[in-house]
């Protein structure tokens, strides 16, 4: 009993809200009868939240050096601005103009770098002199206008679903997509070869291992949640496009975080940026690279946001940092840096996703969804830093 006890303590930040995130959902599932988990609805649930988690993804990497980024809602809205300029007015490719997009995403992060990394200016600083400057650029370009419609394969990115070559199979009134459940089964079964092979390492080098029952509790509950969603999406229309996107972007961001010699760089520099500098760390270029990273990945969701609305409007972005940065620190992230991963990130984006659509069907206003999701965010604080207090650091 105590070695459970022990086994919880040690795991509370990495499986605590993923519990919580799957009690909010049965909630909300019994609270609205059922109509929660009707596959519209979470397939919904995804695209709604995308362009959180494309932020929330590189919003980590920045909350791992203490640090947070108050500029990628403007990002979105200026990025988008220039996509509406380029594809609705100058009739350019579609494509063309989402390489264009990143490139100067990836421009403007490197503008902010500079001055964070090399001229010292504190990152709130710099980020918040770029929301400003990147929102007021944004409705420049938009003159007050709305720019619409993009074409159909700007859409895709955001509102497209992967076909079924292999035909439907038909269950009551709905077509199950048989290509979408050999996606799953595939991606479960590369996840527990990958789970077996991790665990056999781990023994090999003789490390610390959880107890095989709750080892294989762990994968059994991951392999049944995934196959689970990955029916629920095959009774609607499949995988969407963009879950593919998010799916690459937090296996890369995730291999990167955490198998990678510039992970571990990123995990020093926030755990002891003193530390790290006198180990020989390049910490001004870590920090260039975070924030240009996020800019790179701000553009990635100012695409996908007005590909979404078909459309790009000076309203675009608004409180998006917000959302990001909440979804980093429910998800497990500390505020003093050096703690967290992307799939936590992940979890405490979709988290808020799920109160925002749970409220919303169940008829609880705007105003008093935004007071709860500043109370969750202050819990979530109040509980990492007591966590902290608890085990001395």
């Amino acid at each position: 009993m105590n070695t459970l006890v022990d086994l919880v303590k040690k795991n509370s930040r990495q499986y605590g809200m993923v519990i919580a995130l799957a009690l909010a959902m049965i909630v909300f599932g019994i609270l609205t009868g059922g109509i929660f988990f009707r596959p519209v609805n979470l397939t919904n649930l995804v695209l709604q939240n995308s362009y959180v988690l494309i932020l929330a993804v590189g919003m980590l990497l920045c909350t791992l050096t203490g640090n947070v980024d108050l500029s990628v809602g403007s990002i979105v809205c200026f990025v988008g601005a220039l996509c509406g300029v380029m594809v609705v007015d100058m009739g350019m490719n579609s494509f063309l103009a989402m390489f264009i997009a990143l490139l100067i995403g990836a421009a403007i992060g490197a503008w902010q770098g500079f001055w964070i990394a090399f001229v010292h200016v504190p990152p709130f600083i710099a980020t918040l002199a770029g929301m400003l400057m990147f929102r007021g650029l944004g409705q420049v370009i938009m003159k007050g206008q709305t720019k619409a419609p993009f074409p159909r394969e700007f859409q895709l990115i955001a509102s497209g679903y992967i076909p079924d070559p292999l035909g439907g199979l038909a269950i009551g009134e709905s077509n199950l997509h048989i290509l979408t459940i050999i996606i799953g089964l595939a991606i479960t079964a590369i996840i527990i070869v990958s789970e077996v092979h991790k665990r056999k390492k781990q023994l090999e080098y003789k490390f610390d291992v959880t107890p095989f029952g709750v080892w294989l509790a762990k994968v059994l509950f991951i392999s049944v949640v995934l196959m689970a969603f990955t029916f629920v999406f095959a009774l609607y229309r499949g995988f969407p496009n963009i879950l593919i996107v998010l799916g690459i972007l937090i296996v890369g961001y995730q291999f990167v975080a955490s198998q990678t010699v510039q992970g571990r760089h990123i995990y020093a520099l926030g755990g002891n940026k003193k530390a790290a500098k006198l180990s020989g760390i390049k910490t001004e270029w870590v920090m260039f690279w975070i924030y240009t990273n996020m800019a790179i990945l701000a553009a990635v969701a100012a695409i996908v946001f007005t590909a979404r609305l078909n459309s790009a409007t000076p309203k675009a972005g608004q409180n998006f940092e917000m959302d990001a940065i909440a979804a980093c620190y429910v998800g497990g992230s500390a505020v003093s840096g050096g703690v967290g991963t992307i799939i936590g990130a992940v979890v405490g984006g979709l988290f808020v996703g799920v109160l925002n659509n749970g409220m919303s069907i169940i008829g609880v206003s705007t105003d008093w969804q935004q007071a709860i999701k500043g109370f969750v965010l202050l819990a979530a604080v109040a509980i990492d830093l007591a966590s902290k207090a608890r085990s001395g650091k």
